[in-house]
């Protein structure tokens, strides 16, 4: 089955505490995680960030509203126990616990008009309702929207600019990413014909130890077979053992196929992992807003000396 929502969570996570003992976060997650049945690659399904599982996430905010709303306490780090209100809650046997549920406590109101009121939500970014998604979810989901617009741009501006324009970008980007040393000295032979299919040479490392050859085609077609075929035969010709096959489009399954038996190592680099590393190595792209997710330090809550 699908991972349950946080909403979904929280009636079966008040329930679970409604026995009166103090329960671990970790035993809440483990004991709704049978409930539900989930699987294990269910259990291990990570945000986008790779952070944080997804479940272990949505427990944590199901747990978290309760407590906004006076359902539930923690009584140590770690910790939660039902609070004379939720035992009355559970008395009442709802159907469903949801935000909406939550609304009539004041001090939960008190908590959403707070959050509502120090929350910028871009207006350009199509966001599911917050009714399905951890406010981490949504902010990911927000995040791997804005990339994927700003991908499309970033391929829509490499099929405008010249075949040269782009192979000594293809160059720059291997240079941000560790290859070659300098900018200056690690490209050689970009943008020259006759080269058997070879558009570039960058050093492997600053010393030179290796070579790679780069071949890079701005196409807007599949990149078949033939085509990567005709760059290891330009790869043999030079006695090169390894090389890169950059596009701005994508590669049919015969040519992934056929690059993974060789014993030449090629790498395939379609149009979607290029402009992510080109996000990820700022080649072509500015920062235009930064954000800083932070969490509680319980070490500093901890009692004792504190800030000695």
């Amino acid at each position: 089955m699908p991972i349950p929502d946080y909403q979904t969570l929280m009636l079966p996570l008040l329930r679970l505490a409604a026995d009166g003992n103090e329960h671990t976060t970790r035993e809440a997650v483990e004991v709704l995680a049978t409930e539900f049945q989930l699987t294990p690659a269910e259990r291990n399904e990570l945000l986008a960030s790779g952070q944080q599982a997804i479940f272990n996430n949505r427990v944590g905010w199901a747990n978290s509203y309760l407590k906004k709303a006076g359902l539930l306490d923690s009584p140590r780090r770690g910790a939660l126990r039902i609070t004379a209100r939720g035992k009355q809650i559970v008395g009442d046997s709802p159907t469903r616990i949801d935000v909406k549920y939550l609304e009539r406590f004041p001090e939960f109101i008190e908590f959403r008009d707070t959050s509502r009121n120090n929350r910028e939500t871009p207006t350009t970014v199509s966001v599911p309702a917050a009714t399905e998604q951890t406010p981490e979810e949504a902010l990911e989901l927000a995040h791997q929207s804005l990339r994927l617009g700003l991908a499309q741009d970033i391929l829509g501006r490499i099929l405008s600019c010249s075949p040269t324009f782009f192979e000594r970008l293809v160059v720059e980007l291997l240079v941000k990413m560790g290859y070659g040393g300098s900018r200056r000295d690690a490209g050689e032979r970009i943008g020259q014909s006759g080269d058997g299919g070879i558009d570039g040479i960058i050093k492997e490392d600053r010393l030179g130890l290796d070579t790679i050859y780069i071949q890079a085609k701005r196409w807007q077609g599949s990149v078949g077979r033939p085509e990567i075929q005709k760059f290891v035969g330009a790869l043999q010709g030079q006695r090169a053992k390894k090389g890169v096959f950059i596009t701005t489009s994508s590669y049919s399954a015969e040519a992934i196929d056929y690059a993974s038996r060789i014993d030449t190592k090629v790498v395939l680099i379609d149009g979607q992992v290029l402009a992510n590393l080109m996000m990820d190595f700022d080649v072509g792209v500015s920062v235009s807003a930064s954000y800083i997710v932070k969490r509680i330090d319980s070490d500093y809550f901890e009692e004792g000396e504190v800030g000695l």
